[in-house]
């Protein structure tokens, strides 16, 4: 350590004794704590989220930098950041936490227990349909406690996945950064959609090349939904208008029945609105343009029996769920 600084040599033993458990004494106790402070950056919300009092909390995590030897954090006042250890330090955490859980569903597994807790972790797009599926896999798990976890894009629903957050990831494409394991379950039906009374409704059945004039409000970059977008514009050899960029389905929809443009988005989250008439169905050239949903874990991941019973439900009950919710939506007749 030099100056108060430790370098890349330092850091590199660091994580090689905390990978081998050489030279700490630390319990799997302190490692959630310390992840939970260093999520939260304040020993009091920390404590709050931990059922713990703050004095048990600070105690736990000078024990924790005493057994390390370098200051995990840095201290402003009562904001604490994570400090160039403590960065490094998370990275391990994470894992042997994740151990931990591995080595308890394999446990389980010998015991065949039907109860524990599952986490899926999903898309933004897929949280209009996950919640009834899972309700309907509760009615004959019930011994099963479920965490959902809402992804604002694919990207952090990834990120997910990788540092072991969640046993099963609901979305539209596999990461092919990660080694995993990926499986559809469900078709994915992506459309063009506009306000009652559009121009567009009375054009009948139209080639992609008539959506030129009109204004297009979209996905952020980085979505499924974009990604698909943009391969069925590319694959037209089109180019839209596009006037607003915008990274929540809800806000779309909102603008769009306002009447300041057109959309492309899944039909999983237009049931309340297609249903009721507050949006149309736009019949366009190659639509809807038919993706799948996949279920993703790690392919490291021992997945707990609550996991792979829900990952067998998806795959043998969710196509039907699904397509009877859209079956009436796409055969109605043409609007205009």
């Amino acid at each position: 350590m030099v100056g108060g600084r430790i370098d890349k040599h330092q850091l590199d033993f660091f994580a090689f004794q905390f990978s081998f458990g050489l030279t700490m004494n630390l319990s799997f106790r302190q490692l959630r704590v310390f992840l939970e402070v260093a999520q939260q950056g304040s020993v009091s919300r920390a404590a709050e989220s931990l059922h713990l009092t703050p004095p048990a909390v600070s105690m736990q995590i000078k024990e924790i930098e005493s057994q390390v030897g370098l200051p995990l954090f840095d201290r402003v006042g009562r904001t604490l950041s994570l400090s160039t250890a403590g960065e490094y330090f998370v990275v391990h955490a994470k894992r042997m936490l994740a151990a931990l859980r591995d080595a308890e569903n394999a446990m389980s597994r010998f015991k065949r227990l039907e109860h524990g807790l599952l986490t899926v972790g999903m898309v933004s797009t897929a949280k209009y349909f996950v919640p009834r599926l899972l309700a309907l896999f509760r009615q004959e798990h019930p011994g099963i406690d479920v965490r959902l976890v809402v992804s604002s894009n694919r990207k952090a629903l990834v990120e997910l996945l990788q540092s072991s957050e969640c046993d099963l990831a609901v979305m539209g494409r596999p990461p092919r950064e990660l080694d995993v394991r990926s499986e559809a379950f469900a078709a994915h039906p992506l459309v063009f959609v506009c306000p009652p009374a559009h121009p567009l409704l009375l054009l009948g059945h139209l080639p992609v090349g008539a959506l030129a004039s009109f204004p297009f409000i979209v996905r952020e970059q980085g979505s499924g939904t974009r990604a698909s977008m943009e391969h069925f514009f590319s694959e037209h050899r089109f180019e839209p208008s596009i006037t607003m960029e915008m990274g929540s389905n809800e806000t779309i929809k909102q603008a769009v029945m306002a009447g300041m443009g057109v959309s492309f988005l899944s039909m999983h989250t237009l049931w309340l609105e297609l249903g009721a008439g507050l949006l149309k169905l736009v019949d366009v050239e190659g639509t809807p343009v038919m993706r799948t949903w996949q279920v993703v874990h790690l392919q490291s991941r021992v997945l707990s029996p609550a996991a792979e019973a829900f990952r067998y439900f998806l795959i043998e009950r969710a196509e039907s769920v699904l397509q009877a919710l859209d079956a009436p939506l796409l055969a109605a007749p043409p609007a205009g």
